[in-house]
């Protein structure tokens, strides 16, 4: 195998296995319509988390005005989606062992819950910061299974030349969530009255309170009726395995992780995903803090995050669609749009430091450069999923991502607490983005790349 050493039957485990098949029989594949089904449960509760999750970054200025939060305040919301991967073995040992239904009815109850309690509408200003806090946290440990099981699903649904479509869909949903709350954010939640006079600053505040209030409570509503739907119906797997990787025996946890740590060729690629994948997460989290030296509105600064992810997710499936039609081209795709991501971000902080560059900064350009780091980043993610998928194949798919989106988190998680310190001057974190996506670069292309489970599907089954 292209992970590298060698597995004993003992040490795997099968991932699907048909109900009434014999041990030596030959696997019957099939392809079942709810798939399409499963597959918008799954990415709709993807899309409500990251859509919490990113709910004050867009609407800081007014939240600073209205709660009296500080923009480090800003940050440790949005540092508790990182912070939520703590437990990401415990949810990854539940999904291996107990299968996608239990994994995800936990995610979706930790979303609930943690929608309900940020939605309680306390006039006590200290003690409902606290609550909005413990909300984000419970939202953030929907994470692991929201962000890293898309590859598992399409794996345990959908046919091979329809999986790196479906794991498209499913893994960049929550980066569409995210992008919604840049647009009902600012649209919904009117900007902070600096000018007026007292009475009229007052009465601002109120208006800003109760129009928070009413997104929050719709989110909650939203996500009630998808755990609703969830629990009434979202199998585990189909009764038939819709291929023969789907069908096939994987190691086991505790294998997997010694392999996953111990394979050089997995390591890369995982920095390669981890490192520019973390500090756009960080970056667009407070994107609008980001922008407003370059005298851009925070209405604006809400129309590019849009614009940026909805750009990503878009040709992310369009890519991953092509990745499907012909395959075992994934690395050469994933240079392409890296050198792109290395090109843009490289433009968007250059324009930013126009006072030194000379180089033109309008509204047009930063538009321009920043929704093509967006773009360029956020489709790779589902090409990053199935390539280390096939390089470590038999390790499980829930495993192999669950391990890629720890790390993702873990450098968010430590740019977001460094920008608690230093949010005066953010023009470092816009050299960090650059130096991220030439990082990744260079790391993809002095990879070498293999096709395990592809070879498994196209050969053994012939």
């Amino acid at each position: 195998m292209g992970s590298g050493g060698s597995s004993t039957e003992a040490e795997r485990e099968p991932l699907l296995v048909p109900s009434h098949a014999e041990p030596d029989s030959p696997v019957h594949s099939r392809v079942y319509g709810r798939r399409w089904l499963v597959l918008s449960l799954f990415s709709l509760l993807g899309f409500m988390q990251g859509m919490v999750w990113n709910f004050w970054g867009p609407i800081q200025n007014s939240a600073v005005q209205a709660f009296g939060f500080s923009s480090s305040d800003i940050a440790v919301l949005v540092l508790w989606g990182p912070v939520g991967f703590i437990p990401w073995l415990l949810f990854m040992w539940l999904m291996d062992k107990k299968g996608l239904r239990v994994a995800l009815l936990l995610s979706a109850f930790f979303m609930l819950l943690g929608s309900a309690v940020r939605s309680i509408p306390l006039t006590e200003q200290p003690l409902r910061r606290w609550l909005i806090h413990g909300g984000h946290f419970l939202n953030g440990l929907a994470g692991p299974t929201i962000m890293s099981s898309g590859p598992f699903l399409s794996t345990t649904w959908f046919a091979p030349d329809q999986r790196a479509t479906a794991t498209a869909v499913a893994s960049l949903f929550c980066y569409l969530g995210s992008a919604a709350s840049f647009l009902v954010g600012p649209l919904a939640v009117p900007a902070p009255n600096r000018t007026g006079a007292a009475t009229a600053t007052g009465s601002s505040d109120s208006s800003i309170r109760d129009r928070i209030q009413l997104v929050m409570y719709a989110e909650l509503s939203v996500i009630a009726v998808l755990f609703a739907a969830v629990l009434l119906y979202f199998p585990s797997r189909p009764p038939m395995p819709p291929s023969v990787a789907a069908a096939s025996q994987r190691l086991s946890y505790r294998s997997s992780i010694c392999r996953l740590l111990s394979n050089l060729r997995f390591l890369m690629v995982a920095l390669a995903f981890a490192v520019p994948s973390g500090v756009i997460a960080g970056w667009a989290g407070v994107l609008d803090m980001v922008l407003t030296p370059a005298k851009v509105s925070q209405v604006d600064a809400g129309w590019i995050g849009f614009w940026s992810t909805v750009g990503g997710c878009v040709f992310g499936v369009a890519m991953a669609r092509f990745a499907d039609s012909i395959r075992g081209m994934l690395k050469l795709i994933l240079v392409l749009m890296l050198a792109g991501a290395s090109l843009s971000s490289t433009w968007f902080t250059l324009t930013c430091l126009s006072s030194f560059t000379h180089l033109p900064s309008t509204a047009a350009i930063l538009y321009t450069s920043c929704i093509l780091v967006g773009i360029f980043i956020y489709s790779s993610v589902p090409i990053f999923f199935e390539l280390l998928i096939e390089t470590v194949y038999p390790v499980p798919e829930g495993i192999t991502c669950g391990v890629v989106t720890f790390l993702g988190n873990l450098v968010s998680g430590l740019l977001l607490v460094f920008l608690t310190f230093y949010s005066t001057d953010l023009t470092w974190l816009n050299w960090c983005l650059t130096g991220s996506c030439l990082f990744s670069l260079v790391l993809i292309l002095f990879f070498r790349e293999s096709y395990d489970r592809l070879y498994l599907d196209v050969f053994v089954a012939v």
